[in-house]
């Protein structure tokens, strides 16, 4: 630790769930922080897929970085993008050609989407990681259903009518039954010749079973609760072909204008950036401390991180994993000496529609009515700020009592652009 006349500077790269952390954490010491991200909000990415389904605005999971840690005056907040780390020079290269000298570094870059050496499919099958991603596919999805109100051919019109997302995880699990009732319930209301059976989603999972790090009993749960929905859950079977027109499936081809992918995710260019050992999802492996190894006063947390728990186990890249992180390290930092992380799991959470959602606390499994009520408080909470709870909190009692998505609306341009529905 540096005298009082000259604090020591860490730096943060990135503002998710682990940077923010981090960020708060330093905030109590003497020290000078800064905390670097290419957008001016922090997203709570966990509710992304509401945006995407047009159950939540934008502005109702995000704040801005500068109002979240505005009154912690020894955190200073860059909006740039980094390109480069220089480890030995212990400095930071950033699109903007400026750089940014540490004493410490903390990266909590995040993840990009994965399509397993298919990234031609991408302009195909958008994922959601960001605001820009969410509004993709809900521009997607609600200009399908435009388009199938009109047109007169019948097979096109099934193919316009057709969502397929690719993934069974949480996301793909909570897109789907999104996707189910805004397009069977909440928008039939509003169309004249759209019923609540004229649509067809598809879930498609290579694995055995949706949920897979959930207890097989929750994930049959999921399930029937997604069929309940009328969602087709299609497992044990791969992707393809993704194109324009039509997703293959197993061998068979499905004609289909939207899909959603959610199947895979890889992380950032940090371990490149920094010259270390990355697993196969491109994290940055790191010791018990989240330390890089070869790399004094250099840390990766989050979706960044590879870290291998006592038992062997590869922690997820999920949101709790991310936040425990980054207050581990800025502790580091604050005492000055290696402390070893053990990470305390509070359980996994996923929602299947309006009123349906699987818990797996360990000791405690729910599913059904009680368990979508814990989620559904879980996810306000820890929503930043109070502005955004109240809004979320009254966007889905309204939605759940009258079925209205009011944030259905489609931006992005006024015509179609050449990947989208032709």
């Amino acid at each position: 630790m540096k005298s009082d006349a000259s604090p020591l500077h860490v730096l943060i790269i990135g503002a998710g769930f682990g940077g923010l952390a981090a960020a708060r954490e330093l905030a109590r010491g003497n020290v000078r922080v800064t905390l670097i991200d290419q957008r001016n909000h922090h997203l709570f990415q966990p509710l992304l897929y509401q945006v995407a389904t047009a159950g939540l605005s934008p502005a109702d999971i995000a704040a801005p970085i500068r109002s979240i840690v505005r009154r912690h005056k020894n955190v200073r907040v860059l909006l740039d993008t980094v390109i480069d780390i220089d480890a030995g020079e212990r400095r930071v290269l950033m699109a903007s050609r400026r750089t940014v000298r540490f004493d410490r570094l903390i990266v909590a870059t995040g993840a990009r989407h994965s399509y397993f050496g298919r990234d031609d499919w991408e302009i195909h099958a958008p994922g959601i990681k960001s605001i820009d991603d969410a509004t993709t596919v809900r521009r997607k999805v609600l200009l399908a259903l435009e388009r199938a109100e009109t047109e007169p051919d019948p097979l096109r019109r099934q193919a316009l009518l057709t969502f397929v997302v690719v993934g069974g995880g949480p996301t793909g699990v909570e897109m789907a039954g999104a996707i189910a009732e805004l397009a069977r319930r909440s928008v039939s209301q509003d169309f004249r010749s759209i019923t609540p059976h004229c649509s067809r989603v598809l879930l498609v999972e290579a694995g055995s079973r949706l949920l897979a790090s959930f207890p097989p009993c929750l994930s049959d749960k999921a399930r029937k609760a997604l069929e309940g929905l009328g969602v087709t859950v299609m497992t044990d079977n791969r992707v393809s072909a993704i194109t324009d027109t039509y997703i293959d499936i197993g061998g068979v081809r499905v004609p289909t204008h939207s899909v959603i992918w959610a199947a895979g995710v890889r992380a950032s260019d940090a371990a490149a950036w920094l010259g270390v050992e990355a697993d196969r999802a491109g994290r940055v492996i790191v010791r018990p401390d989240l330390s890089v190894p070869g790399l004094a006063g250099i840390y990766a947390i989050g979706d960044t991180a590879s870290f291998t728990d006592g038992t062997g186990r590869c922690l997820p890249g999920i949101a709790p994993v991310a936040k425990q992180q980054g207050r581990h390290v800025a502790r580091q930092i604050l005492r000055g000496r290696a402390m070893p992380f053990r990470y305390r799991d509070y359980g996994n959470l996923a929602t299947i529609g309006r009123h349906r959602a699987v818990i797996d606390f360990g000791w405690l499994r729910m599913s059904g009515v009680l368990a979508w009520l814990v989620w559904t408080t879980a996810h306000i909470f820890f929503l930043a700020g109070f502005r955004n709870r109240l809004l979320v909190g009254a966007n889905w009692l309204w939605n759940y009592l009258t079925f209205e998505r009011g944030a259905r609306l489609i931006t992005g341009g006024d015509t179609l652009s050449p990947g989208e529905i032709k």
